[in-house]
């Protein structure tokens, strides 16, 4: 398979890209397009990560998005503009978590050929090949009261969808993305109604959970607690997947009360999908390592996910999109250094957003893909 990198720079905007592409079968392909000119406007910043998007497309014969999510600054102000000027059919997401370098608006897009996409009834998005039907879903919200009961309800709502889809939350959902506005205040309201939720569909510490990410993110409306976005897999067979651990340097999640998985792998007839949750300075009895110093914790967060991805067989060097999140802006220069030591051209992007621990000071997730030959299992 060959994993390519490619970076183009258009007019106001930049884009990163990884790709992922054997000859024959599903093409996929990871972007992080960047607006460049912090001077400019919002509607200006918008409308150039706009045209890098169409014209990136352009280079990608076949390509269409199955799912993206935009990183505002002041989502707000903001968030009308993008549902007025981006009509592309598939998931979307949009969050407030500024991109930290000064710009107003960045974008995560995830590509792939030979697809078919399309609305449900359900309201999630398919996204079709061969023996397999893959759902995402964008910016599900609510109004409850309060953040546990919105939590449950967007849940609850996501269990109904998967069942008209002919799917279960326990056996189909691979990955979920959970945004609280204001993280210190309302994400125990969020992991009491995960808990559960997942306790009553089966999901316990001795069956599997959902790999996920919860963190600091703000929706357009203000009342709205906790915002979900979620993947989920039709057509696999329980061998498919796979749940990683790490023990020598993370705990399991639900030794301190919450419930979701380090890592998560699929195996395909021709590929290994990887999804690593965010993952921060953790030691494995669940202590904050390095309370205060952020380059340490940084160092400390890319070896514990260097080690899930390594039990997975994969390494940074098959690693797509990283989301980088920030609890205090004011680290972004020296931890933008560490990446561009380390990651330079990569697809990345950092962004304000307070992880669930005051302690943890930045966090990361990833995606991963690699070549793998398993002709028991249908190819992507």
């Amino acid at each position: 398979m060959e994993n390519e990198i490619e970076h183009f720079d258009f007019e106001g905007a930049r884009a990163d890209v990884r790709g992922y592409c054997q000859g024959t079968g599903v093409k996929e392909y990871h972007a992080m397009i960047h607006a460049t000119n912090p001077l400019m406007s919002y509607i200006e910043q918008l409308d150039c990560v706009l045209e890098a998007y169409s014209r990136l497309l352009e280079t990608k014969p076949g390509a269409q998005a199955v799912f993206k999510r935009y990183f505002l600054s002041d989502a707000a102000n903001q968030a009308d503009q993008v549902a007025l000027k981006d009509v592309t059919d598939c998931a979307k997401s949009i969050i407030q978590q500024a991109p930290l370098d000064g710009t107003k608006v960045a974008l995560w897009v995830y590509l792939m050929t030979d697809v078919q996409t399309g609305l449900t009834k359900s309201g999630l998005y398919s996204v079709s090949h061969g023996a397999y039907r893959h759902y995402w879903n964008g910016s599900a919200c609510n109004l409850a009261a309060n953040s546990e009961y919105q939590t449950r309800l967007l849940f609850n709502e996501y269990v109904m969808q998967l069942m008209e889809e002919g799917c279960t939350l326990k056996d189909n959902a691979v990955r979920t993305w959970l945004f609280v506005n204001d993280v210190d205040l309302n994400y125990g309201g969020v992991v009491r109604a995960r808990n559960q939720v997942f306790f009553t569909q089966g999901l316990k510490h001795d069956t599997h959970f959902i790999a996920s990410t919860g963190i600091g993110g703000r929706q357009q409306d203000p009342n709205v607690l906790c915002q979900m976005d979620n993947y989920a897999v039709k057509g696999l067979k329980p061998e498919q997947v796979h749940y990683l651990y790490a023990p020598s340097h993370l705990n399991r999640t639900s030794d301190y009360g919450v419930s979701f998985e380090r890592g998560t792998y699929i195996d395909y007839g021709d590929r290994r999908h990887v999804f690593i949750s965010g993952t921060a300075s953790i030691n494995n009895k669940g202590q904050i390592m390095y309370e205060g110093d952020v380059v340490k914790q940084t160092r400390r967060m890319w070896e514990n996910i260097e080690t899930l991805l390594n039990e997975a067989g994969c390494s940074f060097d098959d690693v797509g999109p990283m989301i980088v999140y920030l609890r205090d802006s004011s680290d972004y220069r020296v931890v933008r250094a560490l990446y561009e030591e380390r990651f330079a051209g990569r697809p990345y992007v950092i962004v304000h957003a307070p992880v669930c621990r005051p302690g943890w000071l930045v966090e990361m997730e990833c995606m991963a893909v690699k070549e793998a030959e398993h002709p028991e299992f249908e190819a992507l």
